[in-house]
């Protein structure tokens, strides 16, 4: 019954919560009445049997306690009855062409008036149903800091009345780039999740799901499209990605079990950006690069001139030391572990922190042979991975290969 309510947690979290929001119009109200409904479903589902359809169940049930926490506070303070007034739906914008009220969340939560880390932590919590602490690893800081921006967020909604709709056509353009952001970190949560087991496809079905939205809403934004090609085509590895318990690394995956559906599409639309002629930006960057690794039917049929090419490209656009790191594998293939390892050690002020970082130093330092500084390294990698799944693959590696 745990397991029925965890899923349903994990299918109805965002339906939920948007639901409330579209009713009510607060964000507190609608996140604290959804708490407490999947809490009653703790309590009555093992006795009554899950609901037919748990997500009305869900809903209903948090309605009714919004209700009658709002009808309590509104006999303490006047200013609470308000809220008890049902919402009338907002214009969806973009001439209607999106109706639905997880994307009018999405764009709420990714509001201007909001600071960009308060917009992706405000979104992973109420549309990704992520927790603080998963959120906190995905942004590496300090779970207390999430969760004062989280409050501060849904603050600063409430005070500046940002209205709960899709933005009009003229508004879209500007608003379309902190939502990417967010979606491709709740794609990434569910493709290597923190905490949990090896993957989270809930999630990164919600992310493509959404993403597929954008692209239907703006199909000749770059970036939109380029960052669903890079979903798809990452999605496509996902069935050869776990063996068992265990994480598979791309130089080991069975390529036959890819989905070649996936590959398909996303390698169309990584050509329709080729086509259009304008200077890519970092989704479509990284969508080319996923294109390059899911043409070669095997690992050593990799054009790895081109990955560095596109890696180069990508630095200029995102000169981050995660960029840096994921360049260096590339710069391995071509021009060996050495030159790679001096690239990779430049970056350990900035990621010794990350556990990637030290899993690619293990490897090259086992390219050359360096089998005790190779083993710490991957023991450092270990400590530093949430992923149970990720840790079986570092210790097999290390032990195998140290």
């Amino acid at each position: 019954m745990t397991e029925a309510v965890t899923r349903a947690h994990r299918d109805e979290w965002a339906r939920v919560v948007s639901a409330l929001t579209r009713r009510f119009g607060d964000l507190d109200v609608a996140e604290e009445a959804a708490a407490e409904a999947f809490a009653t479903a703790v309590e009555r589902w093992p006795a009554d049997g899950v609901p037919p359809n748990p997500g009305a169940w869900l809903t209903t049930t948090a309605q009714r306690k919004a209700v009658d926490r709002l009808r309590r506070e509104a006999k303490r303070d006047d200013k609470h009855r308000e809220a008890l007034v049902v919402h009338e739906p907002q214009p969806t914008g973009a001439d209607g062409a999106i109706d639905d009220d997880r994307l009018r969340l999405l764009f709420t939560c990714c509001h201007p008036a909001l600071a960009v880390q308060a917009r992706v932590a405000l979104t992973l919590r109420l549309v990704g149903g992520l927790t603080v602490p998963e959120i906190a690893r995905a942004f590496l800081v300090a779970e207390s800091a999430v969760g004062q921006r989280i409050t501060r967020a849904k603050a600063k909604i409430k005070a500046a009345r940002v209205p709960y709709r899709v933005p009009s056509a003229e508004d879209l353009p500007a608003r379309v780039s902190s939502v990417l952001t967010v979606l491709f970190l709740v794609f990434n949560e569910g493709y290597l999740a923190t905490g949990t087991g090896p993957v989270r496809p809930d999630l990164t079905a919600e992310a493509i799901r959404l993403t597929r939205l954008l692209h239907a809403l703006l199909p000749h934004d770059g970036e939109v499209t380029g960052l669903l090609a890079l979903m798809l085509l990452t999605e496509a590895r996902r069935p050869a990605r776990v063996a068992g318990d265990e994480l598979v690394p791309l130089d080991e995956q069975d390529r036959g079990a890819w989905d070649h559906a996936l590959i398909a599409e996303g390698h169309a639309l990584v050509r329709e950006r080729l086509a259009a002629g304008v200077a890519p930006g970092r989704y479509q960057v990284l969508a080319a690069i996923n294109a390059v690794h899911t043409s070669a039917r095997h690992m050593h049929d990799t054009d790895w001139s081109q990955v560095l090419a596109l890696y180069d490209l990508l630095v200029r656009i995102d000169p981050s030391p995660v960029v840096a790191l994921n360049r260096a594998v590339a710069v391995a293939e071509l021009d060996g572990p050495e030159v790679a390892l001096a690239v990779v050690d430049r970056l350990e002020p900035e990621l010794a922190g990350y556990h990637a970082f030290h899993a690619t130093r293990a490897d090259l330092l086992r390219r050359l042979g360096r089998r005790a500084e190779s083993r710490a390294a991957y023991d450092r990698a270990v400590e530093l991975t949430g992923n149970t799944a990720e840790i079986a693959c570092l210790v097999r590696r290390r032990d195998q290969r140290a």
